[in-house]
């Protein structure tokens, strides 16, 4: 399965990098100004929305999605709104016994979650409704419910997020810094085996929000007929420009026709360019910013996408904490367009002289990575 050799290359190196005492996004400095001010900043917050009874008057802004392990602490300990109907999710591929962390310490409370639950072959899309729906049900997850998401992989976290919030999850947070900035706040971490406590009920059709996933056939479409439309691929500069496919199960490198970049990492595995150095992500502001060279803006209609569909959905969230609407996730990605050999193409930097526009089936086999 194409989705597990990813997945099996990105924990191995996810867990090497948990070894070494780095962040998520391979970065040994910690910005402890920023982390410290962002803690300040949630406590005066949580402080002033205190009631007699010790809990918030009103519940987290529910666009609200990358929170602090100061607020999720906050949470267990009874004193926010959202104490009283909530749950952790501990995320990675594979069954729990797979889990690179979970048996070692996890979250008080956190069930774990496989990413798999929420998509599958043949391109590793979303899932049909009803799978998904049984995914979250499997793990206890409803509508109404706060889940909070977590684990030492941004984009397998961000994946999930995105998921549950199509499907129709109300509230969805996640874990800013993940399991890394959980340890640097001092909290602990428990060890025994959390059992799901399956749900009857998601309490809404799945997908409650259709209108946040964009098929290849309908970005091929918006491509050749809307200018306002940028399909923004956010995959390394050498997989945008078909330098390597990025994975090493992928023969041809490329991007469809018309795509735009808009920053990633230095490979499939990370996504440097989307987080601070101490592994927390970037505020929408700052991408914002990030996208001044780009080839489009926050205007735009926009549509992400990236190899197989999991870097895309961090700015995703991103748009969505910060307000913006119309925005989509591409899900097949580069994966899904190269299996059809008459799908247009783009080798190298539109931008400049030198891109070569052809179609997949006339694309050299050679560009997998070694």
């Amino acid at each position: 399965m194409k989705g597990k050799i990813l997945a099996m290359l990105l924990t191995a190196a996810l867990v090497g990098m948990l070894a070494a005492g780095c962040s998520s996004g391979g970065s040994e400095a910690a910005e402890e100004d920023k982390t410290e001010t962002q803690t300040e900043e949630q406590e005066g917050a949580t402080a002033e929305n205190q009631e007699d009874d010790g809990k918030a008057d009103e519940p987290a802004e529910q666009k609200k999605v990358f929170v602090t392990p100061e607020w999720v602490q906050s949470v267990i300990d009874g004193k926010e709104v959202e104490s009283d109907n909530y749950m952790i999710l501990e995320v990675s591929w594979g069954a729990v016994e797979e889990s690179p962390t979970y048996k070692d310490g996890h979250l008080p409370g956190a069930v774990h979650v496989d990413t798999s639950s929420v998509e599958s072959e043949p391109y590793w899309n979303l899932s049909e409704p009803e799978v998904v729906e049984k995914g979250m049900l499997d793990v206890g997850v409803t509508k109404d419910k706060t889940v909070i998401l977590y684990g030492i992989d941004v984009s397998e976290v961000c994946r999930v997020a995105y998921a549950y919030l199509w499907a129709g999850v109300e509230d969805v947070k996640v874990l800013n810094g993940g399991l890394d900035a959980w340890k640097k706040a001092g909290y602990k971490l428990e060890k025994d085996m959390v059992e799901p406590t399956p749900a009857k009920e998601f309490g809404t059709t799945v997908p409650a929000h259709p209108e946040y996933w964009l098929s290849m056939e309908d970005a091929k479409e918006k491509l050749e007929k809307d200018d306002n439309f940028k399909l923004v691929s956010i995959r390394s500069r050498e997989e945008f420009e078909g330098k390597t496919s990025g994975y090493s199960y992928i023969d041809t490198a490329g991007e469809p026709k018309g795509a735009v970049w808009g920053h990633a990492g230095s490979d499939p595995y990370h996504m440097e360019e989307y987080l601070h150095e101490d592994g927390t992500y970037i505020t929408y502001d700052e991408m914002i910013k990030l996208w001044s060279d780009c080839d489009f803006t926050a205007d735009n209609e926009l549509s992400f996408y990236c190899g197989t569909g999991w870097r895309a959905t961090i700015p995703w969230l991103l748009c969505y904490e910060g307000g913006m609407e119309g925005m989509t996730l591409y899900d097949g990605g580069w994966y899904q367009w190269q299996l059809d050999g008459g799908n247009p193409v783009q080798v190298g930097d539109p931008a400049g002289d030198s891109c070569e526009y052809t179609t997949v089936d006339k694309l050299p086999k050679d560009k997998a990575a070694k």
